[in-house]
């Protein structure tokens, strides 16, 4: 009967990170391809290769507009123009850190699980470490902890022995202390390697939906400086956020932004402890979520220094700016202001009714069983935004998500993310989410959201009344790889 009830049923896959095809921008884009093309001494430099830091005109655009939202000088120097936030975060690993020296990567669990993987690929197998959430986006303490224990254990080891000879790769004085541990990789004056890597998404984030407050905030970066670590920050959901309140419209509102660690940083000055001014965060950004995945740009603002080192990424001087010809497009609809009607009138309407939408259903279909998700994503805020609703379940329930996951997907033709995904890899214990479901309301129409979810509802309600029907239930596939790609 299930088998045949499937057929029947369309997909709906609320997994899937995407956005919807109805707010891609096609029209604004082509109309602003047009223009960059349209003279000889515009076209040429956009259809070669670029400056390392990217294309002139969109760093400018965007040091004009990230100016206006966060309410900071524009600088265009802080400027650094990538191949989207993924391609960025690879970037920025070669260029400052080293698997040798650097002796950990610690990630806000749950996490964006994708991220691992660069990580690994980084040469940091092994070294990734999770760092629990609390009810102001990182539990700081934990993550402080945990730090001075790894340092404290690496001062207990010997010291090994470093060799200084005309073919030792030039460092910078500043940023290696030898004695401790030597570095595998060449290094330059330009840039620096640190110590220890924090990776969080601040605002609306992947997969949990919470917002990391403005103490948190301010105590992180202080954190960063006392112990050489690089904040790495995913600064991709900041400009999808909208009001909760019924009685509000969404609107422009300066009031749902807090600064990024980038702007407290740099309103701080730069740190005794930091000479070379590369500073302790950078900010990760992408149009991704805010003209299409497609265009494969993105950005980094940083201190000047750290934008020069980042530029100086040996694929990025080899092969020239990243997404040259769509940095100079995306930089005209900045200019034209298209850009920023587009995410005001048409992305973040979409968004914030998806939304009400989902948590409508969830609390008809879902949150009866057993399961509560966040209202605001900004503790004592009536705020949300990003892409994302996490439900988790009463300590008392034990239903594994993965075979929640596993049966809708054969049972309801449905897919959601399951708990265990955004474990950090290699440190699953020390933050795991057995039975925490991830439901992104982005991605399918407004009626398959609320079909999705009702299906949830209803698969949740009948293994929780008959756990022995569903002991013995095996996936059918080993590995989970329809969701691989899905973000």
């Amino acid at each position: 009967m299930e088998s045949s009830l499937l057929s029947r049923r369309n997909h709906i896959n609320l997994m899937r990170g995407w956005p919807s095809p109805d707010v891609l921008p096609a029209a604004m884009l082509s109309s602003a391809c047009q223009q960059v093309l349209l003279r000889r001494e515009e076209y040429i430099p956009i259809l070669q290769y670029g400056p390392s830091t990217g294309h002139p005109t969109l760093k400018n655009e965007l040091s004009r507009w990230l100016g206006e939202h966060y309410n900071v000088s524009p600088d265009p120097n802080r400027i650094c123009v990538t191949g989207g936030a993924s391609q960025s975060l690879a970037c920025i690993l070669q260029s400052f850190t080293d698997p040798n020296y650097t002796k950990a990567i610690w990630i806000i669990a749950p996490c964006y699980y994708l991220a691992c993987g660069i990580f690994q690929d980084s040469g940091f197998a092994g070294k990734l470490r999770a760092v629990p959430e609390d009810n102001e986006g990182i539990n700081l303490l934990f993550l402080q902890n945990k730090i001075r224990e790894l340092e404290q254990d690496e001062q207990a080891k010997p010291q090994p022995k470093v060799s200084v000879g005309p073919k030792t790769p030039v460092v910078n004085r500043y940023s290696l202390d030898l004695t401790i541990s030597q570095p595998v990789k060449p290094h330059d004056m330009t840039r620096k390697l640190y110590r220890h890597v924090v990776y969080i998404v601040p605002t609306c984030a992947n997969p949990s939906g919470k917002t990391m407050s403005l103490r948190r905030r301010e105590e992180l970066v202080q954190l960063a400086r006392d112990h050489n670590a690089l904040v790495v920050c995913d600064d991709v959901y900041d400009f999808l956020q909208w009001s909760v309140d019924p009685e509000e419209e969404q609107g422009n509102r300066s009031d749902l932004r807090l600064p990024r660690l980038c702007d407290i940083e740099r309103s701080l000055g730069f740190s005794e402890q930091d000479p070379d001014k590369f500073g302790y965060t950078v900010s990760n950004g992408s149009f991704s979520k805010i003209a299409g995945p497609g265009v494969r740009t993105g950005w980094v603002e940083a201190s000047p220094k750290f934008v020069i080192g980042l530029g100086n990424t040996a694929s990025t001087v080899s092969g020239g700016a990243p997404s040259q010809l769509c940095a100079a497009i995306l930089g005209e609809a900045l200019r034209t202001g298209e850009l920023q009607k587009h995410i005001a009138r048409t992305v973040c309407p979409s968004l914030q009714r998806r939304h009400k939408l989902a948590m409508i259903a969830i609390h008809q279909y879902v949150t009866p069983l057993g399961y509560c998700a966040r209202k605001t994503s900004l503790t004592g805020a009536r705020i949300y935004g990003g892409y994302f609703i996490w439900l988790s379940p009463k300590e008392e329930l034990s239903l594994s998500s993965q075979l929640v996951a596993d049966v809708a997907m054969e049972e309801e033709n449905l897919a959601i993310g399951y708990g265990c995904m955004f474990e950090v890899h290699g440190d699953e214990g020390s933050a795991p989410f057995k039975g925490d479901i991830r439901i992104c309301f982005a991605w399918e129409a407004e009626d398959a959201i609320i079909e999705g979810i009702r299906r949830l509802g209803s698969l949740l309600k009948r293994m929780l009344e008959n756990p022995t029907q569903y002991e013995n239930w095996k996936s059918k596939t080993e590995e989970p790889s329809n969701f691989v790609h899905c973000y």
